[in-house]
């Protein structure tokens, strides 16, 4: 699947880092391949139905733990708006103060046609706006035939069973084509349960429900290509236990268009995108009941023009222009009744802006036969600003969840609301990235890749904007899943990442091995964290106290390594192929003044798989091992610790010509196991205080069963 200071004048005062995975059997014969960038390609996608996870943490990319089609990818030991995520093309924005619909679930694993994973030195036409790394995935893959006429081509039936959760999924997809027109359809549907842990005892407020679909066209010549494609997704639940609060509603249009044209020296790409999403939180299962609603409306909207021209056969310049536009209105209803949710609607943003607009100049040279460089730089201006606001009850006793140790005496909601409405709240941030990538090719068989980068992102609105400070108000923002609470800070600064990255692949002369070693350093100026106001407590017990932070900026450093290999065992005619993967990763993050860990920060993991191919079988028995029980945990967020754990699973699949059918096993042993990068189960404190906050436990062992057809 692997184919391969914030300040002008200390431009590269410090370096900062993001860890590069390379991990390409044919890296050293592709020379088309991005410097530092992992690729993969769903060849096979129609056999995959639900999140595209399992798909990104091949290529090294971990996950915050959310809802069951919502989980926040993590890069280098950075989560959320750091990590940009590209569907299409297309910049989408998480429209939600908790980021329940993050970019990656707006698509299903059965329609991924390719994806890639550029960790900290991402190049400059592949987006700004971010500091750990970008992830692309792309659905859009038009096939055309070689008649005249509009005919059937290809379709697809799949169905999906796992035992844990009782998940039943399905996909279907469908196209028409000639040699200038092509037609598809794909669509998934997938209904799950709440999980079991290793225990056997149910992991609550895991459930959720999903389908998505997709219609695209595309019309082509000799020299150009149009296509257009539209979604539609609806999510009418989907449990967060890690969150105070549920999704009950997710309902989003997208519209895509992209027009590509080749000229005498080079080549033309413009897209537009739009989306548009209503989203709603509540409760909807007697797993985390309450009574509170919030609703959001947000659209995205943009376009991005890139022209490529060929300056001679080894180089070629690529300049870019880019303009993104983003709008939320997110309001929480009164409840008939209720003395801290009303009379008034709470407005939490109001006609909320965040616009971006860039333009990037990229050069790239094959020098020689040695060595490849590109070097590039981005400039963006973001402006944000929002409406007046206003408090669940403007006489003051909004914000608080109850009476008694709750409340905050010292300031009310309507006080900050009165506050946050006098502020000039208009921000302008100038976003300038340079970045510069080299490949030195020692032998045939001997690669080192380097990386050197200022990379910037802007505060979201929810950083800026959140403006209430009681208890209830603060704990429904926050995308961590600690069970803490957040108050916005109009005045934070962006973030400025400086980033050196550098690895090195040694392949076999026969190919019958290939080791990786990667190594970054991060360094990373107005870093936005989160600082004490206060505490709270809803028990006389002390395992059960939560604070309120507030956003803030500070400096912090991360840095790491990974070790990645492949070795083939065997391979006969008569036994088939055998061959070993493994791989060993190691990662570290701390703010710079205190040298206090920064958040969900992945302990030291391995992983190795055994994989066969033979005569239409593929079978694979795979081990992780989170070898250091979690001990770096943030002390302000009050993170919990972690035990080291091993898992095992194993799978095997046959292909009788159109037909596959698979069955797995994983967490064979059924160990239990509390996820490191989890938060804290905020339904098991719901229901039972006593415990306090634990740690959201893992899934256990599960039967899994598929079977897909393609026609």
């Amino acid at each position: 699947m692997n184919t391969q200071s914030s300040r002008p004048g200390f431009l590269f005062s410090k370096i900062a880092a993001a860890l590069s995975c390379v991990l390409s059997i044919s890296a050293f014969a592709d020379d088309s391949i991005e410097v530092i960038e992992v690729q993969g390609h769903a060849q096979n996608n129609h056999q995959l139905v639900g999140s595209a996870d399992a798909l990104l943490k091949d290529l090294g990319v971990d996950f915050s733990a959310a809802g069951g089609v919502s989980n926040l990818p993590v890069m280098n030991g950075m989560m959320g708006d750091r990590v940009k995520v590209l569907v299409d093309g297309a910049d989408v924005t998480a429209a939600c103060a908790n980021q329940m619909n993050p970019p990656l679930s707006y698509v299903s694993a059965n329609q991924i046609a390719s994806y890639s994973v550029v960790a900290g030195v991402s190049p400059v036409s592949s987006g700004g706006d971010n500091i750990a790394g970008v992830i692309r995935v792309n659905t859009i893959a038009p096939e055309f035939s070689d008649t005249d006429s509009v005919n059937w081509r290809a379709g697809y039936v799949t169905a999906q069973y796992k035992s844990v959760n009782d998940s039943q999924a399905y996909a279907l997809g469908a196209s028409l084509a000639s040699k200038q027109f092509s037609l598809s359809y794909q669509g998934s549907f997938e209904d799950a349960n709440s999980y079991d842990d290793g225990h056997g005892e149910r992991v609550l407020d895991t459930l959720y429900r999903v389908q998505n679909h997709a219609l695209t066209g595309a019309v082509r010549d000799e020299k150009q290509q149009l296509v257009v494609k539209l979604t539609h997704q609806k999510i009418p639940y989907q449990g967060f236990a890690n969150q105070y609060m549920d999704m009950t509603d997710n309902t989003s249009y997208g519209f895509v268009a992209q027009y590509q044209r080749e000229l005498e020296n080079g080549d033309l790409q413009v897209q537009v995108n739009a989306h548009d999403v209503k989203h709603e939180m509540g409760f909807f299962s007697n797993e985390k009941t309450g009574m509170m609603p919030m609703n959001t409306d947000a659209q995205d909207y943009s376009y991005q023009v890139h022209w490529r021209t060929d300056l001679s056969k080894q180089s070629s310049l690529m300049l870019g222009q880019e303009y993104y536009g983003y709008r939320i209105d997110d309001w929480w209803p009164a409840v008939t009744g209720s003395m801290m949710m009303g009379p008034n609607e709470y407005v939490n943003i109001n006609d909320g802006k965040r616009d971006r607009l860039a333009a990037f100049a990229e050069y790239q040279n094959q020098v020689n036969q040695a060595w490849w460089v590109s070097a590039g730089v981005r400039v963006e201006q973001v402006s944000t600003d929002t409406g007046e606001v206003q408090a669940y009850n403007e006489g003051g006793m909004s914000g608080m969840a109850n009476m008694g140790s709750m409340m905050d005496m010292s300031k009310t909601d309507a006080q900050a609301a009165m506050e946050f409405n006098q502020l000039d709240r208009k921000r302008d941030d100038t976003l300038v990235d340079i970045t510069l990538l080299a490949r030195y090719q020692l032998s045939n068989n001997d690669e080192l890749q380097f990386g050197l980068a200022r990379k910037n992102r802007a505060p979201n609105l929810y950083e800026r904007y959140s403006w209430g400070v009681g208890t209830m108000a603060t704990t429904m923002i926050g995308w961590f899943g600690d069970g803490n609470g957040y108050i916005g800070n109009p005045d934070l600064e962006a973030e400025t990442a400086h980033t050196l990255s550098s690895s090195y692949t040694k392949l076999a002369k026969d190919d019958s091995w290939q080791v990786t070693a990667n190594v970054w350093y991060t360094q990373v100026n107005d870093y936005i964290d989160a600082e004490v106001t206060k505490s709270f407590n809803r028990t006389d017990m002390a395992h059960t106290k939560r604070n309120i932070l507030t956003f803030t900026n500070l400096d912090a450093t991360l840095y790491g390594a990974k070790l990645a290999g492949l070795v083939e065992l065997y391979n006969s005619k008569q036994a088939g192929k055998w061959q070993l993967k493994g791989s060993l990763t190691s990662t570290h993050g701390e703010r710079d003044d205190s040298n206090e860990d920064l958040y969900q920060i992945m302990p030291l993991h391995t992983e190795l798989s055994l994989e066969h191919e033979y005569k239409g079988w593929q079978n694979a028995l795979s081990w992780q091992w989170v070898v250091d029980s979690k001990t770096h945990v943030d002390e302000r967020r009050l993170e919990n610790q972690t035990d080291s754990y091993q898992l095992l699973a194993i799978s095997s699949q046959k292909t009788w010509q159109n037909l596959t059918f698979k069955l797995a096993i994983t967490n064979l042993l059924d160990e239990y196991y509390q996820q490191p990068l989890g938060g804290v189960s905020i339904a098991n404190y719901k229901q039972d205080m006593s415990n306090g906050f634990e740690q959201l436990a893992g899934q256990g062992r599960s039967y899994n069963a598929s079977v897909s057809y393609r026609f």
